[in-house]
Order: C-alpha cells, then sequence, then structure tokens
C-alpha cells in the first residue's frame, strides 16, 4: 500500500496525519490514548460529529505503540488567507462554538489555530481531531491568546483596515504577534470594551510578563471562561466591515444583452454534459453565478475570485440556498496563494492543491483580458497556468473590438501597441501548444467567443 506522511502536519506530538491509497489516516501515539479514549467512550466526539462540528473518523487498527483512524476526505483543503470577510467570522464563531461546548463536556480546545478550520460542504469544520485535553478547573484557555492572535486580530485589522488584513495569516503562519497588533489598531479601537480587553491589555500583559521570564498561575472558572467566549462570540458575530471593490455586482455591469447571457449559461451546461464532469473550478467566476448552472451535475465546484466582496456574495447564496457543493475561495490568478512554511510544505499552493484535487473541468469565462491586458500576462503563459487547472477548459474570449478590451486598451496610452498581439489568431496559436480547440462558437450580438479547449 502506497504511504505518504502529510508535509504539514509534524508540530503536534500527540500523533500526525499521513495518505494512504488516497484515504485521510491519522496515527494518534501513546501520549494521547486517555484524551483520545476519553473522548470516544464519552461520546464527545460522536456529538462533534452529529454537529457537524468535526470531520468524522473510525477507528481501523490499534496495538500497544499506535492508534489509527481514517477520517473523511474532504476534496478541497482551503486557508484563512482565502475566506471572504462573513467565512472568517463563521470560522471564529465556530472556534468558540467547539470551546463552549468542550467546557461543557469537561474538556478544552488545546490549540485555536484558524488552520484548524477548513470550508466543506457549505461550511467551516474543525479537521484537527487530537486538538482537545482535558480540562482542569479553574485553568484559563491555554489556546486564548492563539485565538486572539488567528481570528480576532485579522478580523478587527479588517474592521478597520479592509479586507487585505483577511490575509494576515498568509505573512505570519503563527499569527500576528500581540504587540505588533495593538499598536497597528487606530485610538478608536481603545473605545470598544472588547477589544480593550481583548487585545490591548492583553498585549500589554504578555509583555510585561515575557519581559520578566516569569510563569504565572491564572485562576479563571469556567463560569468566567464560557462568560469570556459569550462576549466574544457576540463581538464576533456582529463585526462588519464596509469596503466598495471593483468588481462589486460584476454581472450588473456585462456589455451583452440578455439573449447572449442566456446563450452563455446554456453553453456552459452543455459544454460540462460533454465532458461527462463532476468536478470543476472557475477561475474569475466572480458571484459563481454562471458554474452555479452546473451544480446540479458537479459534485464539487470551486469559484476562485480576487475580489473578496464577489466570494463574499457568493459564499451568502451559498448559506441562503444550503448549498454544499459550491466552495467559494479568494484567490488571484495573477499571484496564486504559494506555498508556505518549514520546508515550503507546510501550507500548500494553490496550483498544487488545484493538481491533487484532479477536477474534470475548468471555466474561464470573461477573465482572460484581465490576465492578458491588466496583468501583462503573455498567451503563452496564461496558457499553461490553465493547463494545470484540469483537463478540460472553457475559456471566453473577447476580441480587440468588445468595449471592456477597448477600455483596456485605452488605459495602455502610449504601450497599447505593445499588445497587438491581442487577437483571435495568436490566442489560438499560443494555447494550442497546451490545448487542442475541440469546439469555438461566437456569441451572437456580442464580440466574445466561446472556446472549449482539451488539454495535450
Amino acid at each position: 500500500m502506497e504511504s505518504k506522511r502529510n508535509t504539514s502536519s509534524f508540530r503536534d506530538p500527540s500523533g500526525y496525519v499521513f495518505i494512504e491509497n488516497n484515504s485521510v489516516k491519522r496515527v494518534i501515539n501513546p501520549i494521547y490514548f486517555e484524551q483520545y479514549n476519553q473522548l470516544t467512550s464519552s461520546g464527545f466526539y460522536q456529538i462533534l460529529f452529529d454537529k457537524k462540528y468535526l470531520i468524522p473518523h473510525q477507528e481501523i487498527s490499534r496495538t500497544d505503540s499506535e492508534i489509527i483512524i481514517e477520517a473523511s476526505k474532504i476534496p478541497f483543503i482551503n486557508y484563512p488567507y482565502e475566506w471572504s470577510f462573513l467565512q472568517y467570522k463563521n470560522a471564529a464563531l465556530l472556534t468558540l462554538k467547539i470551546q463552549k461546548l468542550c467546557l461543557e463536556h469537561h474538556f478544552t480546545l488545546k490549540d485555536a489555530s484558524a488552520f484548524n478550520i477548513t470550508f466543506h460542504e457549505g461550511k467551516p469544520i474543525f479537521i484537527d481531531t487530537l486538538s482537545f485535553d482535558f480540562y482542569q478547573e479553574n485553568n484559563p484557555w491555554l489556546a486564548y491568546k492563539q485565538f486572539i492572535m488567528h481570528f480576532l486580530g485579522p478580523l478587527v485589522l479588517t474592521k478597520y483596515f479592509g479586507q487585505d488584513h483577511l490575509k494576515t495569516l498568509a505573512l505570519h503562519l503563527e499569527g500576528i504577534s500581540l504587540q505588533k497588533l495593538s499598536k497597528l489598531l487606530p485610538f478608536q479601537s481603545y473605545l470598544s470594551p472588547t477589544i480593550l480587553t481583548n487585545i490591548h491589555l492583553l498585549a500589554k500583559y504578555d509583555k510585561k510578563y515575557e519581559s520578566d521570564k516569569k510563569t504565572v498561575k491564572n485562576n479563571l472558572s469556567k463560569t468566567a471562561q464560557i462568560k469570556l467566549l459569550d462576549g466574544l462570540y457576540d463581538f464576533i458575530l456582529n463585526l462588519s466591515v464596509n469596503e466598495t471593490t471593483e468588481w462589486d455586482h460584476y454581472y450588473n455591469q456585462i456589455n451583452y444583452d440578455d439573449a447572449a447571457y442566456q446563450f452563455k449559461k446554456e453553453f456552459t451546461k452543455d459544454w460540462f454534459l460533454s465532458i461527462k464532469g463532476n468536478t470543476l473550478i472557475d477561475i474569475g467566476g466572480n458571484d459563481g453565478t454562471f458554474s452555479r448552472e452546473l451544480k446540479d451535475l458537479a459534485s464539487l465546484i470551486i469559484v476562485a475570485d480576487f475580489d473578496p466582496n464577489a466570494v463574499e456574495q457568493n459564499y451568502r447564496q451559498i448559506l441562503k440556498n444550503k448549498e454544499k457543493n459550491v466552495l467559494p475561495i479568494v484567490s488571484d490568478v495573477l499571484n496564486p496563494v504559494a506555498n508556505f512554511g518549514f520546508n515550503n510544505e507546510e501550507r500548500f499552493s494553490f496550483i498544487d492543491r488545484v493538481k491533487e484535487a484532479n477536477l474534470d473541468g475548468c471555466l474561464a469565462l470573461a477573465v482572460i483580458h484581465h490576465i492578458t491586458l491588466s496583468g501583462n500576462i503573455p498567451f503563452a503563459l496564461s496558457a499553461q497556468f490553465f493547463s494545470k487547472m484540469a483537463p478540460n477548459l472553457l475559456i471566453e474570449f473577447p476580441t480587440r473590438a468588445d468595449s471592456w478590451v477597448q477600455f483596456l486598451l485605452d488605459s495602455k496610452r502610449e504601450f497599447a501597441n505593445h499588445f497587438d498581439f491581442y487577437n483571435e489568431e495568436h490566442f489560438e496559436n499560443e494555447y494550442s501548444v497546451y490545448f487542442e480547440i475541440v469546439k469555438k462558437i461566437k456569441i451572437d450580438s456580442s464580440e466574445r467567443i466561446l472556446y472549449s479547449l482539451k488539454r495535450r
């Protein structure tokens, strides 16, 4: 049997994850046997499974030296720096709900990393089975500081300064330090009792005892901890961000008529049926309008867009309609998420995860002119990128006569002649290196062409 240890699973002495024959398994070391046995026999794991808070697992073997469990496989792991504001909020709220439930059953979360959560079947879910420990009477929540650094910090930075701060953990895998966080926040944040207590005062306290190098023993009753959790929960629940982005409500700005719009939807569906697709990624998919036409045909639709507000609109539709097979993520095709962490193998790149997911198809509608003319990306390089996404590609090509293309070319001013290569013939020649053209059709009453391509 082929077995490979997951390179991101090495920090916890309690155990580690490995992949065997495409199954996700976890070794539990003897140091965690007591906790695991109690979590199992008490029924607490099952409570978490039933509430869909924790990814389900089953025990498959046991010896004196290790227990092996197999977890349900999540088809596409996503990270905090790929979430919209509401997604990030809901991940934080889930962490608080789990900790409160833990306390009610005499357990506690020993860590509160945002990387312990991913989005699956329309909701956030906790994926670190070994993050639970016994609750010790009057002991404070040891993961409290980590929760502030991973969740509350990025959320309040976003509230005051915008959604780029949702990507904080891409730069600081351990979370932004309390001292830095306190310094970055504006003076008005001191007027919030929650921010004052949980960030500014905590930062001063942390710095004081860090410099004194003292071990401080704090007593905090379970009742007081629950009150703390409830206060954080209510504050985060009511957090909002007001930031207009360029592609808000993009489909109110489209430059083709209703007939062309409907034709594009129908062609997309026919294309997916023709490739006998089951899984899909939609690059530059905005709020998922077109890929959502396939929701009754596909088991997984990843909708990636660089605009966090568009991703947020998509996520709200998912919550409203209880869609389990649509996954919205924030991803910039011009700067896709890289490999991060130790050996560059602790957090995996966007491209590597897409390739690992082995998807059937890729949509790239109304995006190539932005990649080429806004991003200055040659066709040869964008073709190479799309060839890594899936074996089948449906791509929309706006010709030079398209009003959006004209607008982008005009914005180049004296460099406009550099983009003389932006034409139908050159596009086909460069993309033919990686793909064969299966079908080509012009959208009536528009200056746009749809290409069905198959990877060579």
